[in-house]
């Protein structure tokens, strides 16, 4: 589970559009309209003037988007506290396969605890469990429960229900507008094509799947549908108006590489698979929190804030960190399918007394990992290689930071060319000539989408999208080509092989066996396709 207490950067670029339904004209903005897949026609709801419901800042219930929230660990409380405080949503639902709060860990001990207490205005409030760190369904239903109860006693909340299973909530929740999806990595992609094909808006947090044909199933199943989606990281990604303006000027030259290098994975990687049998926590239903996956026992090196370092349940740093920095670089260089991925990784030895040998491991992301995609040219753009680097490794520092006696930050971004560098942060951030023609910087930064915030900015464009049905930046669609380099890169370093990728047929053609791990095996009642 990532630190997402940063919110980074953003950009907005035209989006793709799916829905073929007409956005309301002025006279019909007093109409809600919801798309509702199995009927394949748009759902209107007729909204009384507020005036006759309340004050001059109220919203009447009918114009809210009703909203489920599966998946409660910290993360997705953290989320959560924002989600409530938008006057646009009613929360009806929580979700998580844990009932208590035990076991849970994050990056401070009270941190949490005590935003929560701020936001539902209840100083003595207790997660319950065993009282540590918040997280479970019964965390997420009080913490609804409690900020409606106190902070908008008019409502006459009656309390939101609150489920284990996440097909149960499809099933029974009738009149749910949309879905927010907070769940480990593994099952992002299943839970999201259930929600779309029950006719349910959906936000999802990174990555859309662990599995690349997963992923493109759901991308596929939201552009034949008339739902809104909406992968959250575009909210925070950063602006490459700047460095394209640089790169277009020549001020480098011809671009030929991207470098982008990040201190992640910040939670422990286990170098090998859980040996003991520890006792289900109370509370957790193991199986359904096992999802599609293939059952195991029980451990908690699996769960929580470490599930991302394992292929099964993860998608590793990359999937954690790239899309914040990258989904902005493919956008501006217009990056499809790489033709050639090739890790480079750290290993682990053992030993076998009085032997030493190398442990095989294809179930847990390395320590440390660069992987290289090469990438056709596309129209004018030439062929450039993208870089990625995780757990501490960052690409050779460039002559010029030598010269001056600078080193290269923790994480950053670095554009190559034929006649010179740009340097970034991490997020394209203040980015900098290192060599090359000296050029000034824009005098200011038209992108107006830059550092957003949920509570001001991002989620009033997904209330906005859901009411006229159409598409806005950080769709599901948008996100096809950084999905597929995600999950290519976990398939790369699960394998410790060059792999080369014929898009077209969507395979692996010089490592047939590499193949496998494009999809999953789904466990009964877990196939997409049944959902």
């Amino acid at each position: 589970m990532k630190q997402e207490l940063r919110r980074e950067d953003n950009q907005s670029f035209p989006s793709d559009d799916y829905s073929s339904a007409t956005p309301p004209n002025k006279s019909q903005l007093n109409r809600r309209q919801f798309v509702e897949t199995v009927g394949k026609g748009a759902l209107a709801v007729t909204i009384l003037p507020r005036h006759v419901l309340g004050g001059k800042h109220f919203i009447a219930p009918s114009d809210k988007i009703t909203l489920a929230y599966i998946g409660t660990g910290t993360e997705g409380i953290r989320e959560l506290l924002p989600l409530l405080a938008n006057n646009s949503f009613h929360v009806v639902a929580v979700c998580d396969p844990n009932k208590e709060a035990v076991g849970y860990k994050d990056w401070a001990k009270d941190w949490l605890k005590n935003e929560i207490r701020k936001a539902i205005n209840k100083s003595d409030w207790e997660p319950g469990g065993d009282n540590m760190i918040p997280g479970g369904r019964d965390c997420g239903k009080s913490i609804v429960d409690n900020y409606y109860a106190n902070l908008h006693p008019e409502l006459n909340y009656q309390g939101c229900t609150a489920y284990a299973d996440v097909r149960d909530l499809l099933t029974k929740e009738k009149d749910l507008n949309a879905v927010k999806i907070m769940t480990p990595d593994h099952l992002h992609g299943v839970v999201s094509i259930a929600a779309i094909k029950n006719g349910k808006h959906v936000l999802v947090h990174k990555p859309l799947s662990n599995r690349l044909l997963e992923g493109k199933n759901v991308i596929e199943t939201a552009r034949n549908s008339k739902v809104i989606t909406h992968l959250i990281p575009w909210d925070s990604n950063g602006s490459m108006e700047q460095v394209m303006a640089w790169i277009n000027a020549g001020a480098i030259g011809t671009l030929q590489e991207v470098h982008n290098w990040t201190n992640r994975p910040v939670w422990p990687q286990y170098p090998t698979i859980p040996t003991e049998t520890p006792a289900v926590p109370p509370g957790l239903d193991w199986d359904l929190w096992i999802g599609p996956e293939a059952i195991r026992p029980y451990h908690p090196h699996y769960t929580n804030m470490v599930f991302r370092g394992w292929y099964d349940f993860g998608g590793g740093s990359m999937a954690d960190m790239g899309h914040y920095s990258l989904w902005t670089v493919f956008e501006a260089l217009k990056l499809t399918s790489p033709t050639v991925v090739e890790p480079n990784l750290s290993h682990v030895v053992g030993m076998n007394d009085p032997v030493p040998f190398q442990i095989h491991n294809d179930f847990s992301f390395p320590m440390a990992s660069t992987v290289r995609f090469k990438y056709p040219a596309n129209g004018s753009r030439p062929a450039i290689d993208l870089c990625w680097y995780d757990g501490g490794m960052k690409p050779a520092r460039p002559v010029e930071l030598i010269e001056a006696n600078k080193e290269l930050p923790a994480e950053g971004m670095m554009f190559v060319g034929d006649q010179g560098k740009i340097l970034a942060g991490f997020n394209v951030q203040d980015p900098h000539i290192v060599s090359g023609k000296k050029m000034e910087a824009a005098a200011a930064n038209t992108d107006k989408r830059s550092q957003v915030d949920q509570t001001s900015e991002a989620l009033p464009l997904f209330v906005e999208a859901c009411k006229s049905g159409k598409q806005y930046p950080g769709n599901f669609g948008q996100a096809e080509y950084i999905t597929e380099a995600i999950n290519l890169y976990a398939v790369a370093l699960r394998t410790g092989k060059l792999l080369q990728y014929d898009s077209a047929n969507r395979k692996i053609t010089n490592v047939t066996d590499a193949n496998k791990y494009l999809s999953r095996e789904y466990r009964s009642g877990w196939d997409p396709s049944t959902m």
